[in-house]
Order: structure tokens, then C-alpha cells, then sequence
């Protein structure tokens, strides 16, 4: 196989994104045509914290993920989905990882992603219903708009139906401009499967999602 003609300035254009503080690449044709491709190949993104700067899948690979840090348990049948750790919670800690300049920029946003809720349901025959299931989580990438500071996608797990164990479940992906993805699954097991398989493939384009039976919205 012949070997690359660009690889050397490709990775030169990857080492200058990722040693820099803002991401930003020189307006030079070999520069940008290298930043081309390297967009082409899902190995930068977009930044979410400065303008006509990028960031490597690199190194959004090193950063953490955020959800209910009872997942666990839950899965293993050690509590009930109600008492997943509260999303106010979950976002406080995202919030907390970042360096303090991003810090207010992520509080601004807090109430789209922790009060992005279900209604309430209606009573039935007079009998009060319990809300349905939600739980947030926050994950490195970005979408057709960049992501929260610090790189961050967000989404949430939540119940659909009456039947919380095998009534439908969605899960939502959103960038911050809400670019977003969706699945819908037909029991409760299913979405929290659905949500480990998110997990697991971050950091990600929102786009690539579709190979997890997602659909653009």
C-alpha cells in the first residue's frame, strides 16, 4: 500500500490542535486542506469553548462521563429506578470538573439540560400516578452545533409509558444549539442497555449515533 502523501502534515495539524490552548489552526491552504480532512475522518471537532478552534477525539477520549453514580447498583437490582442520583446532582458534578473559567458558562446552562422533564401524568380514576422515570447524563462530543463548555453532549433516559418496565422508553442526545438525536426502545431493560451503549462509544458526532438505531430529530 503507498503510503500517505498527507499523513505527516495531517498529524502535524492534530499535534498543533491538541498542545494549543485554543485549538485554532493557521489559515494556510495546507493547514485548512489537513483540518478538511481531519474533520472528515471524525479525529477533531468543533470547539464548544473557542471560537474557529477545535479539539481532538483524543483527547475528549481522556475526559470523564457523568450520570447517575448509582447506575451501577441499579443495574445489578441494588435500587429502585427512582432512586437514581438526582440529575441536579449529576450536573453539579460535570460542572465542578471543568476549569474555572468554564464554570459560569456551564451554570447558564443548567436549566435546559436538568429541566428538560416529562409533564406530569394526569390522575386516572381519581389515584395519583407517579411521575415518569428521567435520568441525565453528560458525555464528550459534539453534534451539527458544538457542545456544553468543555466539550460535553447531554441527554436524557426517560419513561414513556405508564408501564415503566415494558412500556416505551426514549433517549435523547443533544449538542447546546439542540442538534439531537433519538431512540425509542419497548421496556425499561432495553433503555438502560441503550444507555450503556452510549456510554461505551463516547466521545462521538452526534451523526454517528444512527449506527446505535438512532434518528436524527
Amino acid at each position: 500500500m503507498a503510503p500517505n502523501p498527507h499523513a505527516q502534515i495531517d498529524q502535524t495539524v492534530l499535534d498543533l490542535i491538541e498542545h494549543s490552548s485554543t485549538g485554532v489552526v493557521p489559515h494556510t491552504p495546507a493547514y485548512q486542506d489537513a483540518l478538511v480532512r481531519l474533520r472528515a475522518a471524525h479525529q477533531v471537532y468543533v470547539s464548544a469553548d473557542h471560537k474557529n478552534g477545535f479539539v481532538s477525539v483524543r483527547s475528549l477520549a481522556a475526559l470523564p462521563s457523568f450520570y447517575a453514580q448509582n447506575l451501577e447498583s441499579f443495574l445489578a437490582g441494588g435500587c429502585e429506578v427512582t432512586a437514581l442520583e438526582p440529575e441536579a446532582s449529576i450536573y453539579s458534578r460535570y460542572v465542578k470538573s471543568l476549569p474555572i473559567a468554564l464554570q459560569s458558562a456551564a451554570e447558564e446552562r443548567r436549566a435546559s439540560v436538568v429541566a428538560k422533564r416529562t409533564p406530569h401524568r394526569v390522575k386516572h380514576g381519581g389515584e395519583a400516578v407517579q411521575d415518569p422515570a428521567h435520568t441525565i447524563f453528560l458525555i464528550p462530543g459534539a453534534g451539527p452545533n458544538p457542545g456544553l463548555p468543555g466539550n460535553y453532549l447531554y441527554g436524557s433516559l426517560l419513561q414513556t409509558s405508564l408501564d415503566a418496565a415494558q412500556g416505551d422508553w426514549a433517549l435523547h442526545v443533544h449538542d447546546r444549539e439542540d442538534g439531537a438525536a433519538l431512540c425509542t426502545v419497548g421496556t425499561q431493560a432495553a433503555g438502560f442497555e441503550k444507555l450503556q451503549e452510549v456510554l461505551a462509544s463516547s466521545p462521538f458526532l452526534i451523526e454517528e449515533l444512527d449506527s446505535l438505531g438512532f434518528g436524527m430529530i
